[in-house]
């Protein structure tokens, strides 16, 4: 490839910022709020840690192993091709499916408030939801240019976007009798902390999407490792003070009831019901844009796991020319919106990220002399996102039962598949 057709650092940052920085901090902010109150950014301190640790892992292997396939090629070095193997991926892959449907939930909780099609508050979010997949998909279909242009205009408008909101909000905390609201006696206990940064650690997935790009990078040695931490960093920074501004704005109250689209109400102290709309238009292009480039990513996920074969080879066939697992994502992404309450994917999807970037990291350990990567480091990102798994999957266990049942029922159907595909292709070579 030409030195002028490669990524230069500027882009390969904005990847990782636009990954990040999609729907997830619009759909879980009001998660992290109610459950951890005033120490919400504490929250977010914690899960942005771990991602920073993860990206650590990231960039060793994403300069010795530079490969489209990103975190499947990583894991398949780490481990070999094998059934765990697979069945991590196949979680990826999962993972993948599980946030386009935290986007697309988002997405609906928002839109209604600008324009309602039934008046019906159960019902409309579902209409566009599924609506939204539905025209992604077909965008998808139709160009991948399209995708990519969307992708570069919609990463520049909901940073605008989101600036502002944090400055004019840092402003407007200026005397607000909700700002006490962050002193440590309202923070909830170091365990629920740690769980609520953890039930929203999916608002940092997407820095990884950096490995993807890696073959294409210009001086990768240099640029890999500053895209990775600018891009982890500057968003830490940037979900840290959206947190401080929306609890210093709002009752506690306020924010249980606005929990959906609490980023929207956070804007309304300083800027009215036009802050309110600004935010939600920022809401639905960052939640469209997510969409758009994670049915893409989801569906060259299942391409690159079928090409290692640890899926059916049917996986490796095109439809429309686009890869047959767009569609599979699509269609699982619609069942998955109009079944699963937000909570319900949002503790899912991190808990398939936090058992992937685990396994990541222990091929980073694994692979260290290779890589040139500190063991220390890198066994600390596998002790870190153990560690928040365990605190995550023990909160769920004591406070809803049925999304433990169902993160784990979808942890044992990756591996289950894995192994009985691996056992049918023994079998017939």
């Amino acid at each position: 490839m030409a030195d002028n057709d490669k990524i230069g650092l500027r882009e390969a940052v904005s990847i990782g910022i636009g990954g990040m920085v999609g729907g997830g901090i619009f759909a879980v902010l009001g998660l992290a709020a109610d459950l951890a109150q005033g120490g919400t950014p504490v929250a977010f301190l914690f899960a942005g840690l771990i991602a920073l640790v993860t990206s650590y892992s990231y960039v060793h292997l994403s300069r010795t192993y530079p490969d489209r396939g990103g975190t499947v090629r990583f894991v398949n070095e780490g481990f070999g091709r094998g059934v765990f193997s697979g069945g991590v991926n196949n979680l990826l892959w999962v993972s993948y499916i599980i946030m386009l449907a935290l986007y697309a939930s988002a997405f609906g909780s928002y839109a209604p408030n600008l324009m309602p099609v039934t008046g019906d508050k159960d019902i409309d979010p579902h209409i566009y939801a599924s609506g939204i997949i539905l025209i992604a998909t077909a965008i998808n279909y139709y160009s991948i240019k399209v995708v990519g242009a969307i992708e570069s205009y919609a990463v520049i408008v909901k940073l605008l976007i989101l600036l502002g909101f944090v400055g004019i909000g840092a402003f407007g905390l200026i005397g607000n009798d909700n700002l006490g609201q962050l002193n440590v006696a309202h923070w909830e206990s170091p365990l629920t902390l740690v769980t609520a940064g953890m039930i929203i650690f999916v608002a940092y997935e997407g820095f990884e999407l950096i490995a993807n790009a890696a073959p294409d990078i210009k001086s990768p040695e240099k640029n890999i490792p500053r895209a990775y931490y600018i891009s982890v960093g500057f968003v830490i920074l940037l979900y840290l003070a959206i947190a401080v501004i929306t609890v210093g704005s709002l009752p506690f109250g306020q924010i249980k009831d606005a929990q959906d689209y609490v980023l929207a109400e956070a804007a309304k102290p300083m800027l009215g019901q036009i802050g309110f709309t600004i935010i939600t238009v920022a809401a639905l292009i960052s939640t469209f844009s997510a969409i758009n480039a994670s049915l893409y990513g989801g569906s060259r996920v299942s391409y690159e796991i079928a090409e290692d074969d640890e899926l059916s080879s049917e996986f490796t066939h095109q439809f429309w020319n686009q890869p047959l697992g767009l569609i599979f994502t699509a269609a699982a992404t619609l069942v998955l919106v109009n079944t699963l309450e937000l909570e319900s994917i949002s503790t899912t999807g991190s808990v398939g990220f936090l058992l992937v970037f685990a396994v990541v990291n222990m091929a980073a350990v694994r692979k260290a002399s290779e890589v040139k990567g500190s063991k220390w480091i890198t066994g600390l990102g596998v002790v870190l996102c153990l560690a928040a798994l365990a605190a995550l999957m023990f909160h769920t266990l004591q406070t809803n039962l049925l999304n433990l049942l169902i993160a784990c029922g979808i942890i044992a159907a990756c591996f289950l598949g894995e192994f009985l595909y691996q056992r049918r292709e023994s079998k017939a070579g």
